[in-house]
């Protein structure tokens, strides 16, 4: 086989081995993980929540395309110290499912983790998952649960309140 032709067959095994790897991780994502969170400054949500009718878009959202999400809790806190520590304020976690979006018409897919912004998407852990991307804004609706998150005199992220993770203890 000439070396152009093994080198066009050895792409095309790599790149089907990746596809069946994300979809693969999907569905694990999924079952694993049944919700999907977002972390939201406290103020913006609550305008949102008091409007008729409002619906969330995430201050990055026309930059990004999309909003950002977690599935799996124990990455919260990670996530919230790298992408928002610089901002000051009160925020929340809101908890969602995939069904509770769709019903409110947004779709969600999972992906490889994405810059929030500018900001580069280079934690620790930020390749070993999939990550929900939510196609669109979130409402009131579509929310099951809304946790608040505290912080320290820091600025740091140190618990999100009423939220069980994977090994059963309270963040």
């Amino acid at each position: 086989m000439p070396m152009r032709n093994f080198l066009i067959l050895m792409s095309s095994i790599l790149f089907l081995s990746h596809a069946v790897t994300a979809v693969s991780d999907e569905g694990h994502s999924r079952t694993s993980h049944p919700y999907i969170f977002h972390l939201v400054q406290a103020k913006l949500w609550q305008s949102t929540a008091s409007t008729n009718g409002g619906v969330y878009y995430p201050p990055t959202y026309d930059f990004d395309g999309f909003t950002h999400g977690t599935a799996n809790p124990n990455k919260l806190l990670v996530v919230a110290n790298h992408f928002y520590r610089e901002v000051d304020g009160d925020w929340l976690c809101l908890r969602m499912t995939s069904e509770s979006l769709k019903r409110s018409g947004v779709e969600v897919v999972f992906e490889g983790t994405a810059p929030v912004g500018d900001k580069p998407a280079d934690f620790e852990g930020s390749d070993d998952e999939l990550y929900p991307h939510i196609l669109g804004g979130i409402t009131p609706g579509a929310v099951i649960a809304i946790h608040k998150v505290r912080r320290n005199d820091s600025g740091d992220f140190i618990a999100i309140e009423d939220l069980e993770v994977s090994d059963h203890k309270q963040l």
